[in-house]
């Protein structure tokens, strides 16, 4: 099977697996093995290497941002002045806590703001500290009424 230029041989086994993972990252290898039908050892060796291959980059832990408090979510477009430095776009963002993550993108705007922010007032406090930064010309921020995504 071809496989587009960068991306891992990864087989069917390999994608339930990585679904069971992205269920619960904290599964144990036995609670896997009967799924997966494979032995203990076997889920082990294929998570091992999904890990030296660069497949799963880590684990983290899912946190419910409303239950500390941050119960809006934003997404701000971001319109850069000239050719600003990605890197400029990302240490701007990295002093505002709020900011939870920064998308650079092709097209207008440059870069996609997500922000999560106690309430309206917060937000707006978190928006006009992005927008005093020297180079940002303008923003647009979009609010979260809902979500879905993929395990």
């Amino acid at each position: 099977m071809e496989h587009p230029r960068g991306a891992a041989d990864v087989d069917d086994t390999d994608h339930r697996l990585l679904a069971l993972l992205r269920e619960d990252g904290r599964r144990t290898f036995s609670d896997m093995a009967p799924r997966l039908g494979l032995s203990v050892a076997a889920v082990k060796r294929r998570v091992d290497r999904l890990r030296e291959i660069g497949v799963i980059t880590g684990f983290t832990v899912q946190v419910d941002p409303t239950r500390l408090g941050w119960g809006v979510e934003a997404f701000t477009e971001v319109r850069y002045a000239g050719s600003t430095p990605v890197g400029d776009i990302v240490s701007t963002a990295s002093t505002v806590p709020e900011v939870q993550a920064v998308y650079t993108i092709a097209g207008d705007p440059d870069a996609l703001v997500q922000v999560r922010a106690r309430d309206l007032a917060d937000l707006q406090r978190v928006i006009d500290r992005l927008r005093r930064a020297g180079t940002i010309t303008g923003t647009k921020t979009l609010m979260v009424l809902g979500r879905w995504t993929r395990a």
